[in-house]
Parts: structure tokens; sequence; C-alpha cells
């Protein structure tokens, strides 16, 4: 099997501020949160809170939104586009996604590719995260927990941040701007 980031990887962008950003645009009420999310976001920058609780209120738009489902079925009509051409050309029917954007955003998306992913739990309905961040070390541990005995062949990311799981695959590569080369 391989196995691929999403964020800047398979997809041109960041999925979870393209999100943000549509829900933003469809639901204004949920520009109410921008003052706690910039807040929150300075604080993470300057090393005050940590990265899950910026993105608990960063997610926190999504008390703004009555039906999350049609908002993200519409947000991936949008914006299954920016799904790479490179990774649509080797796509198999047993690739997992291991993200730190939010599962219940990436669901929509990985279902109509028909692959698995893994992803931060966070609770649609509030934002708050129901677990830890699915980052470094935790990405691994969410693999083999949900395939105990998965052989990675081929793993593929944008960021160093994903050496752990560059390290327990046959292959890796890094990947920027559609362009591959080892790890």
């Amino acid at each position: 099997m391989n196995v691929y980031d999403f964020d800047k990887t398979i997809y041109d962008g960041d999925s979870s501020a393209d999100l943000i950003k549509y829900a933003l645009l469809k639901h204004p009420a949920a520009l109410l949160t921008l003052p706690s999310t910039g807040l929150y976001g300075l604080a993470y920058l300057l090393g005050l809170c940590k990265k899950e609780r910026f993105k608990e209120k960063a997610f926190g738009f999504v008390r703004y939104v009555p039906d999350i489902d049609k908002l993200l079925d519409d947000f991936w009509a949008k914006h299954k586009h920016k799904i790479m051409d490179w990774y649509l050309q080797q796509k198999k029917d047993d690739d997992i996604i291991v993200s730190a954007s939010s599962q219940f955003a990436l669901d929509p998306i990985c279902k109509s590719l028909n692959i698995s992913v893994i992803a931060t739990d966070v609770d649609s309905r509030t934002g708050k995260f129901n677990g830890p961040n699915c980052h470094g070390e935790e990405k691994v541990k969410r693999l083999r927990a949900k395939f105990p005995n998965a052989v990675v062949d081929s793993f593929y990311s944008d960021s160093r941040s994903d050496t752990p799981l560059a390290r327990i695959a046959k292959k890796a590569y890094i990947v920027k701007r559609g362009k591959l080369r080892p790890w």
C-alpha cells in the first residue's frame, strides 16, 4: 500500500484553510469566530498555546453551519479539482491518506476517491478535538492502530514533520508543487 499526506501533497494548498474561508463566505455568522481564532493563532505563534487549541478555535466555525454535510458536499464539488494530477494518475484503491486535517472534512473527498483516510478526530458540531492532532509520531500510531499489519510500500509528503512515516516506508518521497524527489 501507498500512504500519502493530504495538504500540499495530493491537494494543492491547505484544505482546512480553504474550507474555513468557504464556510465564512457561505455562513457569515461564522465570522464571529475570527477574533478568538486570531488571538489563539497569535498565541500559538508566540508559543503560548498548543497547536491543538488554536486548531479547535479555527474549527469553531462549524457551530454556525446548520448543515455541515451539505457544506462539505458543496465545498468538495468546488475544490475536488485541487487534487493533483500526479496523484490521480497513480492512485490505487488501497491508498491511505494520513493527515493532520480533520477527519470530518476529508471523509467526503476520500470516499469519492475510494480511498481510506486517517485524520484528526474533530467534532463536526463543535470544532473540539476528540483526541490528539494526527501529526508526526501520532500518524504512525494511528496507522498501526487501524492497519496493524500494513506494509507501506511508498510514502509521500510535503513536510519533514512526516519523517516518522517516511521511516517505516520502503520508499519515501518529498512532494513540492507536484514534483517528487526521494526523501
